[in-house]
């Protein structure tokens, strides 16, 4: 553990970034300990979307598939879900499910997104869909898959480190943004 007495709480080895160089690892520390993690990314990223409804995610989403993505099974849902961090410390999920239909087989394609990303900047929920999204092509993580992410959201790598950067913001000090599109918290 990471102890600072100047914020007087403890800082636990960073998990979300954990895969990072160890000089990465610190400098995010030092935003933290300087109390500036939240201005780092309000600056990058100061605007929160607007697709807070399921119907508008689902819109959002399939513009993000027809535009990169055409030749890929059809997505019956996609929907904001509660549950997806608490059960599987996940941040989307993408379900396929099979079934036989008098003699013909049927394909379910849904994707759900954690609630969490209802109110944040566009750019961390079009990562998130991207890495969704190339689950419709690429079923496990390898060089294809996150070539693939990389495809459909050019910039999808420095997207997923300022997510998980946005994740450490939020378990540590609250919500970033307020509950309009215009911009941070008070």
């Amino acid at each position: 553990m990471f102890y600072c007495t100047k914020m007087r709480y403890n800082l636990p080895m960073l998990k979300t970034i954990s895969g990072y160089s160890p000089h990465l690892q610190s400098q995010v520390r030092q935003l933290i300990e300087q109390n500036k993690l939240g201005d780092y990314l309000f600056v990058r990223y100061p605007q929160v979307h607007a697709h807070s409804t399921d119907r508008a995610l689902y819109a959002f989403v399939q513009e993000m598939k027809n535009s990169r993505l055409k030749n890929t099974a059809p997505l019956s849902k996609v929907l904001y879900d509660t549950k997806i961090k608490e059960l599987n410390r996940a941040l989307g999920m993408h379900t396929f499910v099979s079934r036989v239909q008098g003699g013909k087989l049927k394909a379910k394609n849904e994707l759900r997104i954690s609630h969490l990303f209802k109110n944040a900047p566009e750019a961390f929920l079009r990562m998130i869909v991207a890495h969704e999204l190339a689950h419709l092509k690429e079923k496990e993580h390898n060089k294809a898959f996150y070539k693939l992410c990389v495809y459909i959201e050019p910039n999808y790598h420095q997207l997923e480190f300022d997510t998980r950067l946005y994740l450490i913001y939020k378990e540590r000090f609250g919500e970033l943004y307020g509950t309009n599109t215009t911009g941070r918290q008070e």
